[in-house]
């Protein structure tokens, strides 16, 4: 049945590669005529695909055409000519699709084809790389081409000014990272002035290695964080108290959950030493949140590997590509605790301003596209999620790398004796050897193992990754030796040195399979490149954390009884179906981490598609009258329906206490009395008020002159800001504690969507009350200016916070100030209490 499926399967794809090699044709009939022209007449063209785009035709009309100047101008300006799969990965891009080709197949000038062509239509095309190095040099190289052909390109890094990153993104084609993309439409979605916004509306995005991207990075949502105020002390305590406990008597570790908890011994010495009778009492929740957040940090997260610590600070490293996640943070105080535990200084904890995570925000392109060398594996995902399909590309030359089967030694140690070994064997042939190993902490460990050797060699993890594309471009060459973590220098060409092709090419050596096929899939295909000759083999022990984690008891208990040493490896089909089996478990689990986070930010994202497109309209809009007169009527509705159900009689209406709250919101004093609603209908109640707020809205206006439009949008701004920050940050507190619902026998995520949509709308009636009091209360002292509602910074950016200029100086109100909004309140016990 499998085979007949991946037949099919198969199938599909061969036919695709037929559709697709027809319009390769159309572009290779042209190349002559397009060869022969001068460098003047193929930038004309440009003008020229242009003007038949205004006059009717499509990108598809003029696809072939516009991927033979393309492939010509990489002639001239490069000296590279595009292949043939080339062409075919190109129009797979356009199509909106990903297209999976081997490493060393070019997929860097694949991109230039449909970024190009649909670049014509003037709406910009985004291309998004995995780190600002390779942004730079694919911007630098390819950016020649566009240049060329008349294209303005643009880069997109963390550290430029605004208007810096507005030119970038006004450029016909820009380069950046798929975070700086994601962090500069959150901060658009911040700005009080509408000229301070740098995106276009999103058109197309390219994404290059589209798997680490939508995939390994999907779950970390991208954040904008504010500094919150709250004690440190505790933390050092909580990180000095777990110092003494010892494993088994004080606490258990749960590996496979990654949870560890507190025993009753330990329970007991954490009362004794803060001196308290119940540590579960509801007086002591935070305490014992931070007892448990600093026993994470002692005993789950390891230095070196989950964080390395730089300059007094602690930064994360990313588990998948083994690089620094600088200005990440880890969330619910855990990130303090490391802090703690180190010795360093604990910053603040950070409340959240705006968030959203990659897959939402790259489902907001008009058009998606992607390519990797290792996509069909997750191709249910990548469909299910963002609608693409994957579609496989032929290498230009035949694959002859040799993949070895596994060996599996019983322990770590022996496991690393027979790496080393096999290392010496290769090095005195003078073959390169590139070792991929899991951690910064595994590489020094086997760097240590080599220098005891004498072995000359580069040890590449995160810790130098400034270095890294440098060295391993040069992993290829004679006699090299290379130790990197998994996806170090990945985007990187390791070009084969003189004489290496007749030793059997570029051997990899894997010294641990890693949760995802996919990574085991990129570590081997950086050898055998453009058919070039290569080697790849893993070596395992069964203490290796994914054989830990499955299964490796029953097979060290069959070892013990054989009797068998420890330096001799296990060749068995059933421990590597064992493994295999162990990561397809692995990655369904992922898969449904992802998906939930997914399903739990559709909730959000509705909701912030609401905010922001409001926020927009209120930059844009030139006069915000009739939308915030509507914002006053909904709140009287609300206010006439509460105090006049339909199930009660007029006579029992509370029409005292409309009057009321009316009068102490947005009404001037007697502007309208019980006697006025009295004997009405609720819509004749709300028409009456229509009216009224009508007229005072014009009185407004006539006291303020030209001072109403910027005083709409300061309240505006003021209110929606300061209530979704708070809104987010409740969501984030619901979101953390749903999962309890599910021991009520309620599904947890449809409580979070009913519960948080009943917070989107108490939001949304909190900003339309607090707007009816500003606008119609607020006494104006020279103090029209918008102000952020707090400063932010991007967790995972390292961005530097540039200030707005406001357009008028304001007067400070003072806490003992009469309040603003003429309550007749002192500004400390009214709208100051914030």
């Amino acid at each position: 049945m499998i085979g007949l499926i991946k037949k099919i399967i198969g199938d599909a794809n061969d036919r695709e590669i037929k559709r697709l090699s027809k319009i390769v044709e159309k572009v290779n009939q042209l190349e002559n005529s397009i060869s022969s022209l001068s460098d003047n007449e193929l930038k004309d063209k440009t003008t020229e695909f242009k003007e038949k785009l205004n006059n009717g035709q499509n990108l598809d009309d003029i696809l072939p055409e516009a991927f033979a100047v393309v492939r010509e101008a990489a002639k001239r300006v490069l000296g590279m000519r595009h292949f043939d799969v080339q062409i075919i990965g190109g129009i797979v891009l356009h199509e909106g699709r990903i297209a999976e080709m081997k490493t060393g197949e070019g997929k860097t000038l694949v991109a230039t084809l449909p970024a190009y062509l649909n670049a014509l239509t003037g709406k910009g095309v985004h291309i998004i790389t995995v780190n600002e190095y390779l942004a730079e040099r694919d911007r630098n190289q390819m950016g020649q081409i566009f240049e060329f052909l008349g294209l303005t390109v643009g880069l997109n890094l963390h550290d430029m000014t605004s208007q810096e990153k507005q030119q970038a993104y006004a450029a016909d084609i820009t380069y950046g990272t798929n975070n700086e993309f994601g962090f500069d439409y959150l901060r658009d979605n911040m700005v009080l002035y509408k000229e301070q916004m740098v995106q276009r509306p999103l058109n197309f995005a390219i994404i290059d290695e589209v798997d680490s991207i939508l995939i390994d990075e999907a779950r970390t949502p991208l954040i904008i964080s504010g500094h919150a105020s709250k004690s440190t002390d505790l933390y050092y305590a909580a990180a000095h108290f777990v110092k003494g406990l010892s494993e088994e008597e004080d606490y258990v570790v749960d590996v496979k959950a990654n949870s560890v908890s507190l025993t009753e011994a330990g329970v007991e010495r954490a009362e004794k030493a803060f001196g308290i009778e119940n540590l579960y009492d509801t007086n002591h929740m935070t305490l014992n949140h931070h007892i448990t957040q600093a026993l994470k940090a002692k005993v789950l997260m390891k230095r070196d590997r989950d964080y390395v610590v730089q300059d007094g600070e602690v930064i994360i490293v990313d588990d998948f590509t083994g690089r620094l996640m600088h200005g990440r943070r880890y969330s619910d105080g855990l990130h303090q605790s490391i802090e703690a535990k180190e010795g360093l200084k604990v910053q603040n904890e950070s409340m959240t301003l705006a968030t959203i995570t990659l897959q939402n925000y790259f489902r907001m392109y008009q058009k998606l596209a992607g390519m990797t060398g290792t996509a069909k594996t997750e191709e249910e995902e990548f469909r299910k999620i963002y609608g693409l399909d994957v579609v496989v590309v032929p290498t230009n030359k035949p694959m002859i790398r040799e993949d070895l089967p596994d060996v599996v030694y019983k322990t770590e140690r022996a496991k690393y004796r027979a790496v080393v070994e096999e290392i010496v064997h290769r090095h005195h042939k003078k073959q390169p050897i590139l070792v991929g190993t899991v951690s910064i902490e595994k590489s020094e460990l086997l760097s240590d193992m080599l220098k005891k050797k004498g072995i000359p060699h580069n040890v590449l993890n995160a810790k130098y990754h400034e270095m890294e594309a440098e060295i391993v471009a040069q992993a290829g060459q004679l006699g090299m030796v290379t130790i990197a973590t998994n996806m170090a220098g990945r985007g990187t060409d390791i070009v084969l040195g003189e004489g290496v092709k007749e030793l059997g090419g570029l051997h990899i050596i894997g010294t641990e399979r890693h949760e995802s096929r996919r990574i085991d899939n990129q570590l081997r295909g950086r050898s055998g490149r453009q058919g070039d000759p290569g080697s790849t083999q893993f070596f395992l022990s069964l203490e290796d954390d994914l054989m830990r984690k499955f299964g490796s008891d029953h097979i060290m208990g069959m070892m013990e009884k054989l009797g068998m040493d420890e330096d001799q490896p296990i060749e068995s089909k059933m421990v590597s179906r064992a493994i295999e089996q162990a990561q397809k478990r692995v990655e369904g689990h992922n898969f449904d981490v992802r998906r939930v986070v997914l399903q739990y930010d559709d909730v959000m994202n509705q909701q912030r598609d609401v905010i922001y497109s409001q926020r927009r309209e209120v930059l844009e809009s030139e006069n915000l009258r009739e939308v915030i007169i509507n914002m006053i009527m909904n709140f009287v509705e609300r206010l006439v329906n509460l105090h006049c159900p339909t199930e009660l009689v007029p006579e029992e209406w509370d029409l005292k206490a409309i009057i009321e709250h009316a009068n102490r919101t947005f009404l001037n004093e007697g502007a309208l009395t019980e006697k006025d609603i009295w004997g009405k209908e609720p819509e004749e109640i709300i028409e009456l008020f229509r009216e009224e707020v009508e007229k005072q809205y014009s009185k407004r206006e006539e006291e303020l002159g030209e001072n109403m439009r910027e005083f709409e949008k300061v309240i505006l701004l003021r209110a929606v800001d300061s209530k979704w920050m708070d809104h987010i940050d409740a969501m984030d507190q619901l979101r953390q504690g749903i999962h309890l619902r599910a021991y009520g026998q309620t599904n947890p995520l449809q409580e979070y969507q009913k519960e948080g949509f009943e917070m989107f709308q108490g939001m949304i009636q909190a900003i339309e009350e607090e707007v009816a009091t500003y606008i119609m209360k607020a006494q104006i002292h020279d103090n029209l200016q918008r102000e952020a509602v707090a400063v932010g910074q991007a967790v995972g950016s390292g961005e530097k916070n540039n200030k707005k200029k406001p357009i008028k100086a304001s007067k400070k109100i003072g806490r003992n100030d009469p309040c603003p909004c003429g309550s007749g309140k002192k500004y400390k016990h009214c709208h100051g209490k914030a």
